[in-house]
């Protein structure tokens, strides 16, 4: 097993990582452009990846969409806008947002935090605390960390879940070609569309 450090965020951060976020995906559905993240805070220079996850409040709730990457050269301030963008767009969930559901979406920040490279991932994964990237060099998926506990998976699920994501077959983590990347982050939400923001913790 080996671990990388990446950047760690004040609640401050956190609470402007969701601002920007929101931000990014308003100007793209209403306007149909990319929002530059402005003045950005000192944190938002670090290179690190980062996730975008928005959820409709409306009827029974769904995943409107979710974006990302566990690793990036850019800045996060950059990752976060364009990873907004495209979980707002059709190629994250099928159907673009639109403007009249952005007053019932709740919009979610991961901001990694830590990778891990593992050769046990069942052993090394704390469930609600690490996402899951498998890559084979040309097929790779991943899965929001609280996703397993959202929907009461085992580590063995969860690991099969995101191998069908990348289009491989369930057990095919289990596989000496196939990388298996822990990656554990700060996440920041909105508790209601446009409301208050909270940081999750374990």
């Amino acid at each position: 097993m080996s671990q990388a450090k990446g950047v760690q965020l004040t609640y401050d951060d956190g609470a402007r990582a969701v601002e920007l976020a929101r931000e990014a995906v308003e100007g793209f559905v209403v306007n149909g452009r990319r929002e530059q993240p402005g003045s950005m805070i000192d944190a938002f220079y670090n290179r690190t990846g980062a996730f975008v996850r928005l959820e409709s409040t409306r009827g029974r709730g769904s995943l409107r969409g979710c974006a990302g990457g566990y690793e990036s050269d850019d800045q996060l301030g950059h990752v976060i806008v364009d990873a907004a963008i495209e979980a707002a767009s059709e190629d994250s969930c099928g159907s673009e947002v639109t403007p009249t559901e952005l007053s019932s979406l709740t919009v979610s920040v991961c901001c990694v935090c830590n990778l891990v490279l593992t050769d046990d991932p069942v052993a090394d994964m704390e469930l609600g605390t690490h996402g899951v990237a498998v890559d084979t060099g040309s097929e790779r998926g991943w899965l929001y960390p609280t996703v397993p506990v959202e929907h009461g998976w085992s580590e063995a699920e969860y690991l099969g879940r995101v191998c069908r994501k990348a289009g491989l077959p369930p057990m095919a983590w289990q596989q000496e070609d196939v990388m298996v990347t822990l990656f554990e982050g700060q996440i920041f939400r909105e508790r209601e569309p446009e409301g208050s923001i909270e940081e999750l913790t374990n």
